[in-house]
């Protein structure tokens, strides 16, 4: 099958369609046809060589797909040949086959397009598990988005307004923030000419946000600490800018505050498919409701996973970025019921 491969680190130009051997699904297993990869800034840094796959993953880019089941391994159930699908990846999306643990494969919601469904796993999986599972955002509450304008950001975005909390985001442009605004989210912050912390004390009566998402890391833990109301959640999902910094230990202390981060990709497969199960009992109908969508900048054709990662690492799209492998069959396949 084809594929797309990093021969070396380096630059978007090191990405080749190569031919690789097909993927053979083993137990519990899923062999899923591809439409439709999602281009992560976890493919960018694995590109580069700082972000290797787990141990026993495929060394081919791609951390989520939307497809057509093509056959079953031994003993993976609750699916059928044919189905409608998306999954959540520890790697090999950006090809035309993949096997997938049968607990990350998830079901098109209704209504979605099915190239559209590859934006779909990572961003959802990501938040969901995150900013609701752990962190435990409550109707009511303020969320911060750092980088709200991206694929985790417009996701974010979406979800915590739709179940009822105020959404504040930093973006490095107005227009960006014009999208997020468009998306629910009604405190703004231009992180290059605001201090995202007075505007959001000053949105806020002085309270700040009971739950921050953050990407940059370092350079922002104290401020992201004094943005914090009184038992507040911050959780890093990525370091951007660092990954060292002081904390003044008497601030969590004085306001009560949790401290985390989180990753995805290298949890265990009985993890992934409890957050997947999850998300599609919670989130799938949303989307299916058209209350929360992907946002999808581009679609890139698999021979140009190049100029995909080009686009990520320029900064200045919104969402998600969706490499097409092959166009969807008319009229599609059968998409499995919820639940």
């Amino acid at each position: 099958m084809r594929a797309i491969v990093a021969r070396s680190p380096g630059g978007p130009e090191v990405l080749e369609l190569a031919e690789v051997p097909d993927p053979v699904p083993g137990p519990g297993e899923v062999l899923v046809d591809v439409v439709a990869a999602g281009v992560n800034r976890a493919d960018l840094l694995q590109r580069r060589g700082l972000y290797p796959p787990p141990p026993g993953a495929s060394e081919v880019l791609g951390l989520e797909v939307s497809g057509t089941v093509a056959a079953l391994g031994p003993g993976a159930q609750g699916w059928a040949v044919g189905d409608e699908v998306c999954a959540l990846l520890a790697g090999g999306g950006c090809a035309e086959r993949v096997a997938v643990p049968a607990g990350q494969v998830m079901p098109v919601p209704a209504g979605l397009d099915l190239v559209d469904a590859a934006a779909l796993p990572e961003a959802v999986a990501t938040v969901w598990s995150t900013v609701f599972m752990t962190a435990g955002l409550r109707p009511g509450e303020v969320l911060l988005v750092h980088g709200g304008a991206s694929g985790i950001g417009t996701t974010a975005v979406q979800l915590a307004g739709q179940l009822g909390a105020r959404v504040a985001v930093t973006a490095g442009s107005r227009a960006k923030l014009e999208a997020c605004a468009a998306l629910g989210a009604s405190v703004l912050v231009h992180h290059r000419e605001e201090d995202f912390v007075e505007v959001v004390r000053a949105a806020t009566d002085g309270r700040g946000a009971d739950v921050v998402l953050d990407v940059v890391g370092g350079p922002y833990l104290a401020r992201n600490l004094d943005v914090l109301a009184t038992g507040g959640r911050l959780v890093v999902l990525a370091v951007q800018g660092g990954r060292r910094a002081e904390v003044d230990l008497a601030t969590l202390m004085a306001k009560r505050l949790t401290v985390g981060g989180s990753t995805l990709r290298a949890r265990p497969a009985a993890e992934k498919a409890e957050i997947c199960a999850s998300a599609v009992e919670h989130v799938w109908p949303l989307v299916a409701e058209g209350r929360v969508r992907p946002v999808v900048q581009e679609r890139v054709p698999l021979a140009e996973a190049a100029r995909a990662h080009a686009v990520l690492e320029r900064g200045d799209h919104v969402g998600k970025v969706v490499l097409v492998v092959r166009e969807p069959a008319a009229g599609g396949g059968p998409r499995p019921r919820l639940g």
